[in-house]
């Protein structure tokens, strides 16, 4: 008796929908790629009790006449690709032709479609329930697709029953729709839940990329956090010669918006990242992530980003996953590595913005006082150090005259203002023998003296060990052996070159042993094994970035900590000048070593919104 039987159709559409479907968020999934897939301009979705009683997707994209209809119904049916050179090169959200099928096997599933270019002025409808077709008519129809999917896994108690609440359940499927929304907003969405409009967002017509994600970012959180401009243009480097029948080189771009500095969260709920606008995970991004923002993120933070790689789509493969959440980059160490740089560049574009030399008229210091009124007369504070100069070139007050701010459209192109420590400061005092109260043109700044000082010294320390062309290695009295696994071996054996250069030695002394006989003065390692498998998990993070300085980082940002000034260390006036005016010339000024910031801003509309001034 034969044990290997040929599985019916319909249970083996009920086995590919257990890897594509996999709860209601799965479904709205589909069927909005599949939306956007034909060009639709508006993507309706309504959902009840958390999508298991209803999902329902409509838009008004190409739509299908009656044989299509049908044919898209079967497995493996698909307008996306043709031969399987295609599958190298995919540039649709959709390609295999496994959804419609698996969703419309798993649930009472009613497809109603036009044909956008079709000469019939009738659609189609097609009802299928449980795999099995019950119905195919002609309905009056507008143009597009609209599918509903009812009782989701009615025919599959087991995975009905693992399904989760309908908050949470609603919740997925708002997450995913909030990531389509971001990847097109010339696209309009909207989504209805249990009968109610949840959000409705019509689509951005603004031809700037930036300017429409930041428009659909406050459509969708309202107010937002601080973001920097990101906007790089790179090149994956050649193959090498062994694959001389593939492209040299492939053009590689990121933009979006990150966090500033300071703005981080606990988890990356709201790190979004996009390849070819697909919403992506990928462990190597989310390594370049925080490596780009080195020092500028506080440990056990994570960046909020929306960012957008655009790359040849024979550079990615989409295809490796059932869901098609995660990707592959067939280059993936110098994708990373430019990721990374975009993220650096942004980050010191913020910290250090270009000085544009204008004829601007400098902005009033105090509010004129009304008709008939003098204006006050500031108190004379004698514990607070008097500057013999300001910190900056202050503009005179018989100089100043008051400027009315420009109106800003939501949608227009808003340049950056010039970051704290590019216009004047003139120091006020200091509280609590810590904070340093600054007065700006914009309104009030505090300056923590000691993360300030700690990012002087620690940029000052970094620039001396970067001068040097050979970094300095000190012998150890005892040399140690390390044992590694096999695979960090491996990788380590072909790293030892670039160590030797940055002052560690370490040689073979073995199959999967070690020898570390010198490091770097500054370094100091009481545990050798764990030295060295740190080593290699940095060189696995950061490749050939790492410089001599981050071999020793954690020693040196320690250093510096307790070297810097303390709470309760008074600092005289021109001690205090001279603490701005080096933190002016440092290349990340606005966090410690340790990510945390190193100045607040308090600006004048603040203010009077504390004191009850602002309507």
């Amino acid at each position: 008796m034969n044990r290997i039987r040929l599985l019916s159709e319909q249970v083996a559409n009920q086995i590919a929908a257990g890897e594509v479907v996999e709860r209601p968020a799965s479904v709205v999934k589909e069927l909005v790629e599949n939306s956007l897939d034909a060009q639709a301009a508006r993507i309706t979705v309504e959902i009840q009790a958390g999508g298991r009683s209803l999902v329902r997707v409509a838009d008004d994209g190409a739509g299908m006449g009656r044989d299509d209809a049908l044919l898209c119904l079967e497995r493996h049916a698909t307008s996306k690709i043709q031969r399987a050179e295609d599958l190298s090169s995919i540039a649709t959200m959709g390609f295999r032709g496994e959804a419609l099928p698996s969703i419309a096997s798993v649930s009472r599933f009613c497809l109603t479609t036009r044909e956008r270019e079709g000469d019939s002025p009738e659609g189609t409808e097609v009802v299928v329930n449980g795999g099995k077709i019950a119905a195919v008519k002609a309905s009056g129809s507008a143009l597009g697709t609209s599918i509903e999917v009812r009782q989701l896994f009615f025919n599959l108690p087991a995975r009905r029953k693992f399904l989760r609440s309908e908050e949470t359940e609603s919740a997925h499927i708002q997450h995913y729709l909030t990531l389509a929304a971001l990847a097109h907003p010339a696209v309009a969405f909207e989504f209805i839940k249990d009968g109610r409009m949840a959000w409705q967002l019509p689509a951005v017509k603004v031809n700037d990329r930036l300017a429409a994600l930041r428009e659909r970012l406050r459509a969708l959180r309202g107010a937002e956090d601080k973001l920097v401009d990101v906007d790089f243009s790179g090149v994956l480097p050649a193959y090498g010669q062994e694959e001389e029948t593939k492209p040299a080189e492939s053009r590689f771009a990121v933009w979006g918006f990150i966090g500033a500095p300071g703005v981080s969260r606990a988890t990356r709920e709201e790190q979004h990242v996009f390849v070819n606008r697909r919403p992506v995970e990928n462990r190597g991004v989310n390594y370049a992530l925080l490596e780009g923002y080195h020092t500028a993120l506080m440990k056990g933070r994570y960046p909020v980003c929306s960012l957008f790689i655009e790359i040849d789509p024979a550079e990615v493969d989409v295809n490796i996953h059932p869901a098609k959440r995660e990707i592959k980059f067939h280059r993936e160490k110098a994708a990373r590595q430019l990721l990374t740089q975009a993220v650096r560049e942004a980050l010191l574009a913020f910290h250090n913005p270009p000085m544009v030399k204008t004829a601007a008229p400098p902005l009033r210091l105090e509010p004129s006082a009304p008709p008939g009124e003098t204006a006050p007369v500031p108190m004379e504070l004698p514990e607070f150090p008097k500057l013999s100069k300001p910190l900056a070139n202050w503009p005179s007050p018989a100089l100043v005259e008051p400027i009315a701010p420009a109106p800003v459209t939501s949608l227009a192109k808003v340049e950056s203002p010039p970051g704290l420590l590019h216009v004047p400061l003139r120091l006020v005092g200091v509280i609590g023998r810590l904070y340093v109260v600054l007065e700006s043109d914009r309104g009030l700044v505090l300056l923590d003296q000691h993360a300030a000082h700690e990012r002087v010294l620690f940029e000052q320390m970094m620039r001396r060990l970067e001068e040097n062309a050979v970094a300095p290695s000190q012998r150890l009295l005892l040399p140690e052996t390390v044992e590694l696994p096999a695979r960090d071996a491996d990788f380590l054996r072909g790293q030892l070159p670039a160590l030797t250069r940055l002052g560690v030695g370490l040689s073979e002394f073995g199959e999967r042993t070690f020898l570390l006989d010198a490091l770097p003065p500054f370094v100091r390692a009481r545990e050798p094994r764990r030295f060295v498998m740190g080593l290699v998990d940095e060189l696995k993070a950061v490749g050939q970035s790492v410089n001599t300085l981050r071999l020793g980082e954690l020693v040196v940002a320690k250093t510096v900590c307790r070297h810097a000034v303390k709470a309760n260390d008074l600092l005289a006036g021109p001690e205090l000048e001279n603490l701005v005016e080096d933190l002016r010339r440092c290349a990340m000024p606005y966090t410690c070593p340790h990510g945390r910031p190193t100045l607040i801003e308090m600006n004048f509309r603040e203010l009077e919104r504390k004191f009850g001034r602002s309507q």
